[in-house]
């Protein structure tokens, strides 16, 4: 059997933790040749350089493709996806891929979704069949459709592609690969790094020792013009805790100039504030960062897939998460600064909720590789609606 050769497109900070077993896996397995593209914004330093992780994970970038247009707003993103479509068009053509790998639903990954389609290349998605409350549901769904192959993180996700039309024997519950990551830091949690010492930031440099609070809150794109507003009313409940808070930047999306911009006015207005502004951190590090926090604060996905499996509390903010399976870790609230607040409270009167299984047990990036060994290779469906 000839070895097959597996583009796996990342284009974001988080995209990269939520493949990187299989691109481990992949990179293992002797029927498999993988061919790593980095795009977008993982390429950028105002984003968090993940490009440098990846290098540093001994992982091979076979191309790199520059594509985003500043400004943060719709017509930045929808333009950056344009660039992308034609920038890996060309990239495919001198790759001559087998499969394509798409991951999650964020806006950069429709371009790859729609340059491997038209190219006739066979296309792969991961994580499809979830729902949320902004723009990355029509992404998502239109990302199944466009896909051959289904690489879903749950049985309501597989249950969900399904109904969309796909074909049963095509779609696939592998679990999440960042589960895999997760159950690696559950196995060891030590905080066994000093984060300012090895990530920097900006900010109070606070003891963590009795105990803190980590935040990563994204602008929600169908709200891109509240932003600010949004990102204002966490600041103000965070600065009444009395515990150290480890802050990180916000993705590349239609309203992260407001977010960031709330942000650096609050720091001017409160100099004495006790937050510490990250940017990235390597996958497992920021999971070791948070299975010892006492709760992760914001709207990233993180909250309700790794945090799950990991026990870790989470007041979600907003509606970016709307919609997703959870388990029992979750408190969800709006953008209020009272709500937050109230329910920090409710979390210092609660047990440490108990792990949960519903994105996976960790062992994704293994069976994703075994099925794209395996899987027929085609671009075609025979789909009767």
């Amino acid at each position: 059997m000839s070895v097959r050769k597996i583009c796996v497109v990342v284009t974001a900070r988080p995209s990269y933790s939520r493949v990187k077993t299989a691109l481990t896996a992949i990179e293992q397995h002797s029927e498999l040749e993988l061919q790593l593209v980095v795009a977008a914004s993982a390429l950028l330093e105002k984003y968090g350089s993940a490009v440098n992780y990846i290098q540093e994970d001994g992982f091979e970038i076979a191309a790199r493709v520059f594509n985003v247009l500043e400004g943060e707003n719709l017509t930045a993103a929808a333009k950056t996806t344009g660039i992308g479509i034609l920038e890996l068009s060309t990239v495919f053509e001198n790759l001559k891929p087998d499969i394509v790998i798409s991951i999650a639903d964020r806006f950069e990954t429709m371009a790859t979704a729609i340059a491997a389609s038209y190219m006739n290349i066979p296309l792969a998605h991961i994580q499809g069949g979830e729902v949320t409350g902004n723009i990355d549901e029509k992404v998502r769904h239109a990302i199944t459709k466009l896909s051959d192959y289904h690489l879903v993180a749950s049985e309501g996700a597989k249950e969900r592609v399904i109904k969309l039309g796909e074909e049963n024997h095509m779609v696939f519950n592998t679990g999440c690969p960042s589960i895999d990551l997760a159950k690696e830091v559950q196995a060891d949690p030590t905080l066994d790094f000093d984060p300012y010492k090895k990530y920097g930031g900006v900010g109070r440099l606070q003891d963590l020792e009795g105990g803190y609070y980590v935040v990563m809150q994204h602008p929600v794109t169908t709200q891109y013009s509240e932003a600010r507003k949004q990102v204002e009313e966490t600041l103000e409940a965070m600065i009444q805790v009395d515990k150290p808070v480890l802050w990180f930047w916000p993705n590349v999306d239609a309203g992260s100039d407001g977010t960031s911009n709330g942000i650096r006015a609050f720091r001017e207005r409160r100099p004495g504030n006790p937050f510490h502004f990250f940017k990235n951190m390597e996958p497992k590090d920021f999971l070791k960062l948070l299975v010892n926090a006492d709760a992760l604060i914001g709207n990233s996905s993180v909250g309700i897939r790794e945090c799950a499996f990991l026990s870790i509390p989470v007041v979600n903010i907003g509606e970016r998460q709307h919609g997703r399976e959870r388990g029992e870790n979750v408190i969800d609230v709006g953008h209020e600064k009272e709500a937050i607040v109230g329910a920090l409270e409710e979390l210092k009167a609660r047990s440490r909720p108990s792990g949960s299984l519903v994105y996976g047990g960790g062992d994704a990036g293994a069976k994703i590789a075994q099925i794209l060994s395996e899987v027929p290779l085609r671009f075609h469906k025979t789909i009767t609606y």
